[in-house]
């Protein structure tokens, strides 16, 4: 669930990258970058961290050029070294080209396999290091027929964003499963990003959403954009953008995230039938719906965990052993607040169990006479192969456990969840998305 963002015609691109990766931040930690064109070539600035770790004015400044593509890296295909981060460069016959993707490609070893067999090296172990390697290797003469070429063999969920010398391709896959969102800047150039919270940082304008299938292609100096429909299936927005990895002051196909959140935790509520003082949203993933939640039940609402907003998210930490450390690390329950209390507590998901846990354990201890958990969306019991990090159904509880047994796992007092249709009537009856994780339907073939 990495965060892309595209800019050109702004003889800012490169800063305009940098402040849109930095409101995405929250899409991945583990490494960031950014490539930027001058006209004659391309030049590249990645490394692990964060955004503000990685980038300063010094170097900012010399990303030259009015184009810019920049990422925010989530493992959830190859390593977590500097070699898998992105954009990925290579100098081919036709010039400099750099690529970010945010997506996964459910196809990537065979098509791996294909090309090494024909004499394709590898530098990453990145699904996205397929398309470069596709590109290359096509008989086609324009680069736009080649992007298209390798296209037509990536099957998956992705968004992916192309930089040339003087060129920006950007491509949104055949069912729209991962958003990107298109703006206008202040100085007249166009922004592309995953979500809408980059544009507002930077106050940029809103045009619309890239749609599924869709192909921009835009030249540098040229106001105008070509638009190529690649694809015609029926959209499928991942409902995880929702439910859990979207900003809450973002717009996600024409939705407020933090409107659905709230409509969640109403949801919830109405199926709520335990006696307590007051609700605990676990910061920050609960608050939305813990808000919906207790307004509905015109119960009052305590933020009784303390978060520290130093610590980052633990959902997207590569290992198990992190992600334990780090929830005692990020949350702290305040027990004069919730000595002898009766209390729910909010969450968006329950993924693995062991969060939940950890922080059930720590309510436990501060003193709460009873806690029930509420979860914001359905039991999750298939991996998602298409951008989350939940690769097996040996990680997910749900998959393993009924309810009660997950309740007694996590030692609750009881544990609701939603029904996979109030979920989508939540979002909205009106279009299709994508419930992988939910109904196993692995729509994508």
């Amino acid at each position: 669930m990495c965060a892309i963002v595209g800019v050109i015609n702004s003889k800012n691109a490169s800063t305009y990258a940098y402040y849109a990766l930095f409101a995405m931040q929250h899409r991945g930690q583990e490494a960031s970058g950014i490539s930027a064109s001058d006209g004659k070539g391309i030049k590249t600035i990645k490394a692990k961290g964060e955004v503000n770790q990685i980038f300063n004015p010094l170097n900012l400044k010399s990303l030259n050029g009015e184009i810019a593509i920049g990422h925010n890296r989530y493992s959830t295909a190859g390593n977590s070294s500097i070699d898998d981060a992105q954009p990925i460069y290579a100098n081919c016959s036709f010039g400099d080209i750099s690529l970010v993707h945010n997506g996964n490609l459910v196809n990537k070893n065979e098509v791996r396999e294909f090309l090494m067999q024909c004499g394709a090296i590898f530098q990453t172990n990145l699904d996205t290091e397929n398309l470069i390697h596709l590109i290359a290797r096509s008989k086609e003469q324009d680069l736009k027929d080649r992007l298209i070429e390798g296209l037509k063999k990536c099957i998956g969920a992705y968004c992916f964003m192309l930089a040339s010398k003087d060129k920006l391709y950007v491509i949104r896959d055949a069912y729209g499963v991962r958003p990107l969102s298109l703006g206008r800047l202040k100085d007249g150039g166009y922004i592309i990003a995953s979500e809408t919270c980059a544009f507002d940082l930077i106050e940029a304008e809103f045009i619309r959403d890239v749609k599924a299938g869709e192909m921009l292609i835009f030249t540098q100096g040229n106001d105008n954009f070509e638009s190529i429909q690649l694809f015609n299936e029926k959209p499928r927005i991942c409902a995880f953008e929702y439910i859990y990895f979207a900003r809450p002051d973002s717009i996600i196909e024409g939705k407020s995230v933090y409107e659905v959140r709230k409509k969640l935790g109403e949801t919830l509520a109405k199926k709520f039938d335990q006696k307590i003082d007051f609700v605990v949203p676990v910061p920050d993933s609960g608050v939305s719906a813990a808000i919906g939640f207790s307004q509905y039940l015109k119960i009052p609402l305590e933020m009784a965990i303390v978060r520290n907003h130093y610590v980052g998210r633990t959902f997207i930490e590569p290992t198990e052993e992190l992600r334990n450390f780090k929830v005692k690390l990020k949350l702290n329950p305040m027990s004069k607040v919730l000595k002898d209390k009766e209390i729910v507590v909010i969450d968006d998901s329950l993924v693995r169990g062991t969060t939940s846990k950890k922080i059930i354990s720590l309510l436990r201890a501060a003193g709460a006479s009873k806690i029930h958990l509420a979860i914001a969306c359905p039991e999750i019991k298939f991996p998602d192969i298409y951008g989350i990090d939940t690769p097996t159904f040996e990680e997910l509880i749900s998959a393993n456990k009924n309810i009660k047994q997950v309740k007694e796992f996590i030692d609750a007092d009881s544990l609701t969840f939603l029904s996979i249709d109030e979920l989508v009537s939540s979002i909205g009856n009106e279009r299709s998305y994508s419930l992988v994780s939910f109904d196993g339907d692995y729509f994508i073939k």
